[in-house]
């Protein structure tokens, strides 16, 4: 499990149960982390603790760190962490991965680019022919470079051709 499952798995309160302390009903136990402690100053909250008399804080993590004696990969394990020290082959694949993902973005924002230039210039064409005389030499020219840019837009958008 990662760091994140085993907080999704185990509350806090889960935890300092664990370690036979009952919380009352507003989260409060008495410290473990400093010496005579009458009344209950430690405040349990969800995912985490605040010691209001001694300022101790953290999360289960810390929580075991600091009841066991332990540091934080000991405490990892001990909560069911698994750690594996990521090899070559591992880092590479997600060197890989992350540059393929940088890749496609890349090539999605110029395929973007480019359908906006296609949707600007068939609009300009179609301007074009609006305003000059039918089958005059500009207006041929502007159709045929409309149907070039209708094929363009077809192509881009992966539409099926309708000619």
């Amino acid at each position: 499990m990662t760091v994140e499952e085993i907080k999704d798995t185990y509350s806090m309160r889960d935890i300092v149960e664990r370690y036979g302390f009952q919380p009352d009903r507003k989260g409060f136990i008495s410290c473990p982390f400093h010496p005579g402690d009458r009344q209950a100053s430690m405040k349990v909250y969800g995912r985490d603790y605040h010691c209001h008399a001694c300022g101790a804080n953290g999360d289960i993590f810390s929580f075991v760190e600091q009841m066991e004696n332990i540091t934080f990969k000991e405490a990892f394990q001990l909560l069911g962490g698994t750690y594996e020290k990521p090899t070559f082959s591992s880092r590479l694949t997600i060197y890989k991965s992350q540059k393929r993902r940088e890749m496609l973005k890349k090539e999605r924002g110029r395929a973007g680019i480019k359908r906006q230039l296609n949707c600007m210039l068939i609009g300009i064409y179609r301007s074009y022919m609006d305003r000059s005389e039918p089958f005059s030499d500009i207006w041929c020219d502007c159709y045929n470079a409309l149907q070039y840019q209708l094929y363009i837009h077809a192509e881009l958008n992966e539409l099926e051709a309708r000619w």
